[in-house]
């Protein structure tokens, strides 16, 4: 008896899609800028509350935000990552504007 599922595989003829790297790497991607580089984490929000390094503002328990950390200081990514910081998206994606 056939298979009742649908097949998955893409047809023949279809176009390939792109691997989305920030998804198969589970959110983290890297980052360079002219403050250094960063490495940086998607996170949907959790049950407590951030304060954004750049505008001072409260990132509410349950907002989706990004965590980030330098990779280039003083001791390595480990100390990076242990001096990591909650961001908003929109104010990391404009931090080197407020250097």
């Amino acid at each position: 008896m056939p298979s009742r599922r649908p097949s998955r595989k893409r047809p023949w003829n279809a176009q390939h899609q792109p691997l989305d790297l920030d998804r198969a790497l589970g959110g983290v991607r890297h980052v360079s800028g002219g403050d250094g580089e960063w490495t940086v984490r998607r996170v949907k929000g959790g049950d407590k509350a951030y304060t954004c390094p750049a505008c001072h503002q409260t990132i509410p328990p349950g907002t989706a935000h990004v965590v980030a950390w330098q990779r280039d200081v003083v001791g390595g990514e480990q100390a990076g990552l242990e001096a990591r910081r909650h961001w908003h998206r929109s104010c990391f994606d404009r931090r080197e504007r407020l250097l």
